[in-house]
């Protein structure tokens, strides 16, 4: 018979090791999501000599139906929000990352793009995209298609508490083409980064960032962005606030089941000839947007937001929303359910608008002063 003492470490460590084997890996940090959905373990493979690879994905389908629809749209309208690879290697000196495919960017109080659309007139079908450098653990350098260091929240439905993004998240750049540094000193981490602003393809902008972590559940932070010269090119991702420049001042707090995050922004465009704007304008807002997760699954998030806007009409002020001097509010409240891969949601949102300009605001003939939607999103995290 055994000795069991012999026996029994070996059997101790037997198991450990089967339940090291079994323990998948953790989500990667990038994309980075929010929350309330939950990224998946990465699925990796040998690349030779570039080492280890890791690949996710996510496939999504959306539907909403809205109050007064802008022209073109109907009072349905559906689309597949996201059928995206992310693709990257996040070891060793050069890594990369990798972002490809369909996705729709739902946003509040603005008219509802189609895939097609979306994919021609803003960011293609490799929206995010850059190598990074990492000679040490707290500095890096990123060069590429890169999100966007402005606002408190990110592009794609998935990445976010609600699945539209927020009428302050309309007036911020969201992926830009350049060059950025970070480095983490301590509770600090900072950003810097020199691209083309909202995606103009003219390189004149300078961001920042700078984040101070009081504690694990606790942090402020401060971006800023700015043209440093004058661009008149213009388009759907390009908009007139690319000749100015963005400020936020960014509070989280996260602990147990909470989420809670204020934050205000200041966005102003100044007069500039060469760029075709005779007089400028200013847009100041604040949001709060909050997340509860209840155990077996289930979260709530809910959104709330102000945004008003300088100048008037006969002023021959820049347009910054519905119409010089206008503003609006928001409400939005978003569901979720999450069981590994599979995630269903709903939403409920409404936007009311002020000091509009006739023509500017919703509906066919852009007089309707609110609009409420509701949206169902579902899909697969793999």
């Amino acid at each position: 018979m055994s000795n069991p003492w012999t026996v029994l470490p070996a059997l101790t460590l037997l198991a450990a090791a089967t339940a090291f084997a079994q323990t998948p890996p953790a989500p990667l940090p990038t994309p980075g999501m929010a929350g309330p959905l939950q990224s998946a373990p990465p699925n990796t493979f040998n690349a030779g000599p570039l080492g280890t690879i890791e690949i996710n994905g996510i496939v999504s389908g959306l539907g909403l139906i809205q109050s007064n629809p802008a022209p073109g749209n109907g009072t349905g309208e559906a689309a597949l929000s996201n059928g995206e690879i992310f693709l990257q290697k996040t070891d060793g000196w050069f890594q990369f990352y990798l972002q490809a495919g369909v996705y729709d960017l739902p946003m509040l109080g603005m008219p509802f793009m189609r895939n097609g659309k979306t994919l021609t007139d803003m960011f293609g079908p490799v929206p995010v995209g850059y190598i990074k450098l990492a000679p040490r653990k707290d500095f890096s350098v990123l060069i590429g298609l890169l999100p966007s260091l402005i606002g408190a929240e990110s592009t794609f439905t998935f990445q976010n508490m609600n699945i539209e993004r927020g009428l302050l998240w309309n007036q911020e750049n969201n992926v830009n083409r350049g060059v950025q540094v970070n480095e983490t000193i301590g509770r600090l981490t900072a950003s810097l980064s020199w691209n083309d602003g909202y995606y103009s393809n003219r390189y004149s902008w300078l961001s920042g960032s700078l984040t101070y972590a009081f504690n694990p559940a606790n942090s402020l932070a401060f971006t800023a962005g700015g043209n440093l010269g004058a661009t008149a090119f213009r388009n759907l991702a390009t908009p007139v606030q690319n000749n100015g420049s963005i400020y936020d001042v960014i509070y989280t707090y996260s602990k147990g089941h909470w989420v809670v995050q204020p934050y205000l922004q200041i966005d102003t465009v100044p007069a500039n000839q060469a760029a075709g704007i005779p007089k400028g304008a200013s847009a100041t807002g604040g949001a709060v947007l909050v997340t509860y997760n209840f155990p077996h699954h289930f979260s709530l998030a809910g959104r709330a937001e102000y945004l008003t806007t300088t100048g008037t009409p006969a002023g021959d002020a820049v347009n910054l929303l519905y119409g010089p001097g206008s503003g609006a509010w928001s409400v939005t409240v978003t569901p979720t359910f999450q069981d590994h891969a599979f995630f269903v949601r709903g939403e409920f949102s409404f936007v009311g608008a002020m000091n509009v300009t006739p023509g500017y605001a919703f509906g066919n003939p852009g007089l309707a002063r609110s609009q409420t939607r509701g949206v169902i999103e579902t899909g697969f995290l793999f």
